[in-house]
């Protein structure tokens, strides 16, 4: 059997996994009956906006309303206006745009469809601080869990109770118009209340356990932050609520749907593939050992299944950042390197790790490749990997290498994609050459 050159492979399951998510392809399928009053949309995330140039295609009737996303992510709308705001952390475009989806939503009534569009990074993007709390307050203590490593649960559960918006609050202001929420998961284990810090969804987290956030981490937060996380006297809407009696929450993309569509992209080129999880998190280097471990006992001892064959995994990594970290790069490329050195220089094993919206981190990648050759290479260029990987700068390293992948924004968002291809060294499974040649 001939089999699809392993660098060629991985580009086209990466691919393959972006477009099982495109709200071109998800939205429409998913679209609830046109109501007797008015419809009007709303969203935030990554792919808000291609979700509602999606919807605009596919409805039948009048229609109106807003969506933020981040900039750089905008794509032409006729009837829902996109405003563009600050992804990780947030900023006055973000505040405001949340304050006239408030608007938008009072005063509708049980006649009235609110349809909101929600898509990973919209808990930055949907920014409407809960009073005392403040912009600034809410950009540090953003920052803060971003540096500190906190997972995106963790992340979440902390910004849902400091909002007036997020953790059920959107789905309370549509009231008595019926929800209907379309959403691509972003997170592990396609958790609703976590997406976009679930603004239609009933929340069982606690200020308290927001507050166990903090802790954890040893975090220093503003005044106002310790006032509302400890003295809460307004929490979140719980599940059992009446009020969400008309609400209705819908998954239209996932990471496992990806996943699964890059897996028939490795069958059709020859290669067995394994799924390892759709919901892998942990600090990013630590997941590359694993993987690396995993890659050397497929091509090793053909466990659990034998080369030609390719590991693939999703959900959403971590980067704990040092006080002296300087360098650049995301948690995708930062597993990459880390991989690259697990696996030093070992035959037959390609890979790529890429953020399936395009953007890894705060850079302009994707993610990036490795090879047998990527030391190697580095090497002669004089750069040592194990200095690039404490500075946390895989972003410099693999572009002296020239080995980013830079897609652009893809314009939706299931997190993290990683493969794994572990091939034999006949002619038709690698191909003569680099693919840098």
């Amino acid at each position: 059997m001939t089999h699809t050159p392993p660098q060629d492979l991985l580009s086209a399951m990466f691919k393959a996994a972006t477009a099982a998510a495109l709200p071109s392809e998800c939205v429409p399928g998913h679209l609830p009956a046109r109501p007797r009053g008015r419809t009007v949309v709303v969203g935030a995330g990554k792919a808000a906006a291609a979700m509602a140039a999606a919807l605009e295609r596919a409805w039948d009737g009048p229609l109106d309303g807003l969506v933020v996303t981040r900039y750089g992510h905008r794509v032409p709308t006729a009837r829902i206006e996109v405003v563009e705001a600050s992804h990780p952390v947030p900023d006055g475009a973000g505040v405001a745009a949340s304050r006239r989806i408030l608007d938008l939503v009072a005063g509708l009534d049980a006649d009235d469809l609110v349809i909101c569009l929600i898509s990973g990074g919209g808990s930055a993007l949907l920014a409407l601080p809960a009073a005392p709390v403040t912009l600034d307050d809410k950009q540090a203590v953003t920052a803060a869990l971003l540096r500190c490593g906190a997972s995106i649960g963790e992340m979440n559960c902390v910004r849902k109770h400091l909002s007036a918006i997020k953790g059920g609050r959107l789905a309370l202001a549509c009231a008595p118009a019926r929800v209907v929420s379309l959403i691509i998961s972003d997170v592990p284990g396609d958790d609703l209340t976590a997406i976009a810090s679930g603004p239609t969804v009933t929340d069982s987290s606690t200020s308290g356990d927001a507050w166990a956030v903090i802790e954890k981490y040893a975090l220093d937060v503003p005044a106002a932050v310790r006032s509302v996380l400890t003295n809460a006297s307004e929490e979140t809407p719980k599940p059992g609520d009446a009020r969400f009696s008309r609400v209705e929450n819908i998954l239209i993309a996932t990471p496992q749907m990806s996943l699964e569509a890059a897996a028939d992209v490795a069958r059709r080129g020859g290669y067995a593939p394994l799924i390892l999880s759709d919901r892998i998190e942990g600090e990013a280097r630590d997941v590359a050992e694993v993987h690396a471990a995993i890659a050397r006992q497929v091509g090793r001892y053909g466990q659990p299944l034998a080369a030609p064959a390719v590991l693939l995994s999703g959900g959403e990594t971590t980067v704990t950042l040092g006080a002296d970290a300087s360098g650049r790069g995301g948690r995708n490329s930062e597993f990459l390197l880390a991989l690259a050195i697990s696996l030093d220089g070992l035959d037959g094993v390609r890979a790529i790790a890429c953020d399936t919206d395009g953007i890894d981190g705060s850079q302009d990648n994707a993610g990036a490749v490795i090879g047998p050759d990527t030391l190697t290479r580095a090497a002669g260029l004089g750069l040592d990997a194990k200095a690039f990987q404490a500075n946390h700068d895989a972003y410099s390293f693999f572009e002296r290498l020239g080995d980013l992948l830079i897609s652009g924004p893809t314009l939706t968002n299931v997190n993290d994609f990683r493969a794994i291809v572990i091939y034999d060294e006949r002619p038709d499974c690698e191909p003569k050459g680099s693919p840098h040649d």
